[in-house]
């Protein structure tokens, strides 16, 4: 690395470091943590501008993504980013700004459809989906003033295609790597937005979750991130796997900034039934910063198996919620024997039938129809689509009837059954608000290998069978890796578990910066005693 280049590195990881050889303003350097509240006060301030700020975030791009820890994150910018930041600047200076998302650079996960860059899902299979259309939810960011920044890496399809996945990795984008250690995962399948967001590449990111895939890779990179009710944002345009559990939904390095880009996502969409409910239900999906206390407040708390590092993370927050004046009450998850198998099922026919959907409404230049047309040409580009891992639920779900097959529907109502049917019950027994829990374990080594080796708890499959909200908040490092703390309501009580997740977020503080580590594994511990 030449030495200039290594300084402009340390200088952006960094704010507080030697800023020698970095030609940008002072404020346009220190967008590091910077929190949407932050950035709008800077920019009303005139000590910063949108041009200033879209370049920053820019630059760290270069400087992180692509080069210094190449953390792999962003997947494509946007070539008119520029021109959508002096467009804002210029409304500013008319006194046009609106809303907290006025001005601001996001980055938007590549399965959701943009109108600048192609939406690939991962796969060369789709590297020509140029669909020139914004989905519904992209637009509804732009209105509220939004920059659409890039597109992030993502784990291909969704990771939806085979069981021994990598999660993180894409052909079209790499490993997506975790900016608190290198090696370790950034989970997935949005992991290129948990990865973007914490190394503060953009203020916010969009991911989206059919279970765990916004939750987990929140956690594991020590961000806030929210999914939401299905059918609180719209699906359209965004490439599925299931119409009954995919929702897009933020990730944020604070609470505030993951409800600001979620208000500017809600709404109402003709084409996606499920969001029929949305309009009406805005006010319930809408934190009152008023209310972000947890005094009195009744919280079920849900204990997993977890290893001790992680357990005594967990008692030392339920500590903190109890002097806050949460009344803690202990539930044991109810059994729920068989929703694993109903669940998969249900995922199965759904990607077999919405892919087709979704696959229709793309480009000629895009040569996939059909779920076994993707499959063809995996198997016939395997030396670059499945040199880590094969497609076997692919093949699982094209052996399915679609959702026109006989055993779908009542796969489907009984895995929503025994889902929400479990939550409703440990809220009801505890008289509670939401229900607390670790959110993931720790994030594990990347293996080419093996593929994912996940250990410990996770919270996703309940409310994203369910449909139900689902809330992360960091609860600190655990053997310097970040775990997150889940916070799971009714259903459409989104707004309700943003002012919780708010209360817990400001008596905690327990979010720390990523360090860009090697290895959390290296050093003298590993030596033998001399």
């Amino acid at each position: 690395m030449r030495i200039g280049l290594a300084v402009m590195l340390l200088a952006l990881v960094s704010p507080a470091m030697a800023q020698d050889g970095v030609t940008l303003p002072p404020a346009a350097r220190d967008v590091a943590e910077k929190s949407i509240d932050e950035l709008q006060l800077m920019l009303a301030r005139g000590e910063l501008t949108s041009v200033q700020l879209t370049q920053a975030y820019l630059d760290r791009v270069r400087l992180l993504d692509r080069a210094g820890p190449k953390l792999r994150s962003v997947i494509a910018l946007n070539p008119q980013a520029l021109e959508q930041a002096r467009k804002a600047d210029r409304d500013r200076r008319l006194r046009i700004a609106r809303g907290p998302l006025f001005g601001i650079p996001v980055l938007i996960k590549d399965n959701i459809d943009t109108a600048e860059n192609a939406t690939t899902a991962g796969s060369l299979a789709l590297k020509a989906n140029f669909t020139r259309r914004d989905a519904p939810l992209v637009a509804s960011l732009r209105a509220a003033g939004a920059i659409i920044l890039g597109k992030t890496n993502l784990s291909e399809w969704a990771n939806i295609r085979d069981n021994d996945s990598m999660s993180g990795w894409s052909a079209v984008g790499g490993l997506v790597r975790n900016p608190y250690a290198l090696d370790r995962t950034a989970c997935g399948s949005s992991s290129g937005s948990g990865a973007a967001v914490a190394a503060s590449l953009a203020a916010a990111a969009v991911g989206t979750e059919t279970d765990g895939s916004v939750i987990c890779p929140s956690a594991m990179n020590g961000l806030v991130g929210l999914k939401p009710t299905v059918g609180a944002v719209s699906r359209t345009h965004v490439v599925p796997i299931s119409h009954s559990q995919d929702t897009p939904g933020p990730m944020a390095r604070t609470v505030k900034d993951a409800a600001a880009l979620f208000a500017g996502m809600i709404g109402s969409d003709p084409a996606d039934a499920a969001t029929m409910a949305a309009d009406g239900r805005r006010e319930a999906l809408t934190p009152d910063w008023s209310r972000a206390s947890l005094k009195g407040v009744r919280l079920a708390v849900m204990r997993p198996n977890m290893n001790a590092a992680l357990a005594a993370r967990f008692d030392a927050q339920l500590a903190l919620l109890k002097a806050q004046g949460a009344v803690l009450v202990e539930v044991e998850r109810p059994r729920t024997e068989g929703l694993g198998d109903a669940e998969f099922q249900v995922l199965l026919m759904e990607l077999k039938t919405d892919l087709a959907a979704y696959l229709a409404t793309t480009p000629p230049a895009v040569k996939i129809r059909t779920l076994a047309d993707a499959i063809a040409f995996n198997k016939a580009s395997a030396a670059s689509e499945m040199g880590y891992f094969g497609q076997g639920i692919f093949e699982l779900a094209e052996k399915t009837g679609g959702t026109a097959d006989p055993k779908y529907a009542e796969a489907r109502a009984r895995s929503v059954k025994l889902a929400s049917e479990a939550i409703d019950t440990m809220l009801a027994k505890a008289n509670a608000e939401a229900i607390v829990t670790p959110s993931y374990g720790l994030p594990w080594l990347s293996d080419p290998v093996h593929g994912d080796q996940s250990s410990g708890p996770s919270a996703s499959q309940l409310p994203a069978v369910a449909g139900y909200p689902h809330l992360t908040v960091p609860m600190g490092l655990v053997k310097g890796l970040p775990a997150g703390l889940s916070w799971i309501g009714g259903k459409w009580r989104d707004g309700r578990l943003l002012e919780l997740g708010l209360a817990y977020e400001q008596a905690s503080k327990a979010r720390v910066a990523p360090g860009y580590r090697a290895s959390v594994d290296a050093g003298a511990g590993l030596e033998p005693a001399r």
